[in-house]
């Protein structure tokens, strides 16, 4: 099957006017008579439900959380970027564009990363319409803040919970339609089948994850907006629940598989502290705008900092390394995450690392707090050369901004953020590969749909901070709604889907079968012995830097592990009660799956882009070399086995920007 991305033609600017203007549409009469599955209640599934269910759709909403506001999207922090130009430096739509096809490292579909561009600032509009409560300015206006990879400040935010508070509006949307009958809300329910009924999507098979019974949901549509993979790392900064396993279902029915070897290294966490941890906790980069990254210069001084012999305030200025400034005139702090995280492991690998595990940076606020205090003082017209008074109102600015950051920083680590510079070191975050998708983000499969972080589509090999909630609820708010009703307006008189049909009763029979394995196996190992195993694998051969010899081993020891998983598994408890470990077992099962993928993905790319970073392909000063033979996407088409697995190219062209070596020197 050849890949057709569906991009409509004409100039860029003009295209999602005239595609909107073209596709087919549904009488609001005859949207009564449609029924749309939706997976994931995250800000793209919520705003996707909440939005096609306003229009007249009849949705099923599905999540395995027991309440779509605890959906993983609650747990962003920074903000949400939009071309709006409320500060007057230069942003607009082609701008908000540049920068992400950039900052993707020129891997991104320039199509649809010009149309999120394009809707972004309408997301805003929605949001505040809805009580999003977005930091304000002295004046009322919508304040904003800047981001890395950008030299604009484009990212509206609500202090250091932006995600929980767009959740929240895309929640409070879904209520109404809950209350009005138009969103049947199904909590508790993890899916674990597509069911594809003469070429298309036509429903899923449910587990409820409390009674444990198997349930079949018919639907002339199905969107998946079930977020991302990271958890394949087994340490990340997602929830201990987020998994693959619905988007690896829907690639073993039919739908391709975009990129799996690009995922996101956050360079602002807390570093890992030892092996106890189950997972890893996010600052969001939102504090690089005031904090400065450094080391010491000096071996010596890391070498008594980690004895305890002495403190990183004791540490003049010229004892310092800020290595991003040095290295990065241009950007500073403020360089895209993977240069960050990059630029912090070669820091940590020449033992330079300031915590006893030797894999920690600082991020220091003591030059904010006093920049801020002084401006105070002035405002208030108080002495600037009193010291104490500086410090008592620089922090006051700070708390303001990123007060609830600081406050769980100070909880997990013990240290008070305020006086001494936090600790932070690179960790897995966000995955850019995903399901293929096309222009109207359908997959390869008719009548399935992936949105948000569940797709490959925007974001290329890295993706820029605040482009996840500005994607989620792009897709769910306003692309989504109007291409699906393309694809829905030859259904207007098939009629309710039957679920009493041979597909769905296989596709039930193939889930039954699966569960009944993983309860009677009787193992001797529990499920997170393999996770951990399978984390450490893929951390180490297909995490920041990954080379040839590397990729080879750990296709070959995630396919033992596998093995290994399937005979020695133990899984406790029955199937037919509330069973996490069942439940997480089947998300394990397919974690080592797509692990070997991931990795067979990333030995297939010859060359180093955004956070995919082969030590093979490096420019003399260290940084990610591009092959221009690459430049395309790589969708795998599922065959029984990852190794078996098939590559398909959609070649990647660029017209309107200059695909040049990166840099943000």
């Amino acid at each position: 099957m050849a890949l057709d991305s569906k991009i409509p033609q004409g100039p860029l600017a003009d295209k999602w006017t005239n595609h909107k203007n073209k596709i087919d549409l549904v009488n609001p009469a005859n949207k009564r008579l449609i029924d749309v599955i939706v997976v994931g209640t995250g800000l793209a599934g919520g705003s996707a439900a909440a939005t096609l269910a306003e229009l007249g759709y009849n949705v099923k909403a599905f999540c395995f959380q027991d309440s779509p506001r605890r959906a993983h999207s609650i747990a962003a922090q920074g903000g949400i970027n939009a071309a709006k130009n409320y500060q007057g430096d230069g942003d607009s739509t082609y701008r908000l564009f540049y920068d992400t096809v950039k900052g993707g490292d020129y891997r991104s579909r320039e199509a649809n990363v010009y149309r999120l561009a394009e809707v972004s600032a309408n997301i805003i509009d929605q949001c505040v319409a809805q009580g999003v409560p977005f930091a304000r300015e002295y004046g009322g206006l919508l304040d904003n803040r800047s981001f890395g990879g950008v030299l604009v400040s484009r990212t509206f935010y609500a202090a250091g919970q932006t995600g929980q508070q767009l959740l929240l509006g895309a929640y409070s949307a879904m209520n109404r339609q809950i209350g009005r009958g138009k969103i049947k809300m199904y909590n508790r329910h993890e899916m674990l089948d597509v069911v594809i009924v003469d070429g298309k999507a036509r429903g899923i098979i449910a587990r409820n994850l409390v009674t444990g019974e198997i349930e079949r949901h018919s639907a002339h549509a199905v969107v998946l907006g079930t977020g991302g993979y990271g958890n394949v790392f087994f340490l990340s900064t997602n929830a201990m629940g987020s998994n693959v396993t619905a988007a690896w279902k829907a690639h073993k029915r039919g739908a391709y598989f975009a990129n799996p070897c690009y995922t996101q290294i956050h360079p602002t966490c807390i570093p890992v502290s030892g092996d106890h941890q189950s997972k890893l906790t996010l600052m969001s980069e939102s504090l690089r705008n005031d904090g400065r990254i450094w080391v010491p210069k000096n071996l010596d001084d890391v070498i008594a900092i980690r004895e305890g012999r002495k403190k990183p305030t004791d540490l003049s200025e010229e004892e310092r390394d800020y290595y991003l400034e040095r290295r990065y005139p241009a950007f500073g702090n403020l360089v895209p995450r993977d240069v960050a995280s990059r630029a912090a492991k070669e820091r940590a690998d020449a033992g330079y690392g300031v915590n006893a595990t030797g894999e920690a940076v600082y991020l220091d606020f003591a030059a904010a707090i006093e920049r801020y205090g002084k401006e105070q003082a002035i405002v208030k017209g108080l002495d600037t050369n009193d010291k104490a008074l500086v410090q008592k109102l620089g922090k006051e600015v700070v708390k303001t901004k990123y007060g609830n950051l600081f406050q769980m920083y100070e909880k997990i680590v013990d240290q008070n953020p305020y006086e001494t510079p936090m600790m932070i070191y690179p960790a897995v975050h966000y995955t850019m590969g995903g399901i293929w998708v096309d222009y109207n983000l359908m997959t390869t499969i008719p009548g399935l749909y992936a949105i948000g972080e569940a797709n490959f589509s925007d974001h290329g090999a890295n993706r820029l901070g605040a482009s996840a909630l500005m994607q989620g609820l792009a897709d769910g708010y306003f692309v989504l709604p109007y291409t699906i009703g393309d694809y829905l307006a030859d259904d207007i008189r098939t009629g309710p889907i039957s679920t009493d049909t041979k597909e769905f009763e296989d596709a039930e029979k193939h889930v039954r079968d699966s569960i009944d394995k993983l309860i009677n196996n009787n193992g001797t190992k529990s499920v997170d012995y393999f996770h951990k195993r399978l984390g450490k694998i893929m951390w180490n051969e297909c995490g920041m830097a990954r080379n040839e010899e590397g990729l080879k081993q750990a296709i070959e020891d995630i396919r033992t592990l596998r093995e290994e998983f399937w005979n020695d598994v133990r899984v406790p408890g029955t199937a037919n009660e509330l069973n996490e470990e069942l439940a997480k077992a089947g998300r394990v099962a397919d974690f080592l799956e797509l692990g070997e993928l991931f990795a067979k993905d990333a030995l297939q790319r010859e060359e180093s882009a955004g956070g995919h970073f082969r030590e093979e392909y490096q420019t003399p000063e260290g940084e990610a070399k591009r092959r221009k033979e690459f430049q395309y996407v790589s969708a795998w088409e599922y065959k029984g086995e990852p190794k078996d697995a098939v590559l398909h190219k959609e070649e990647l062209a660029y017209e309107n920007i200059e695909v040049k070596e990166r840099s943000y020197k």
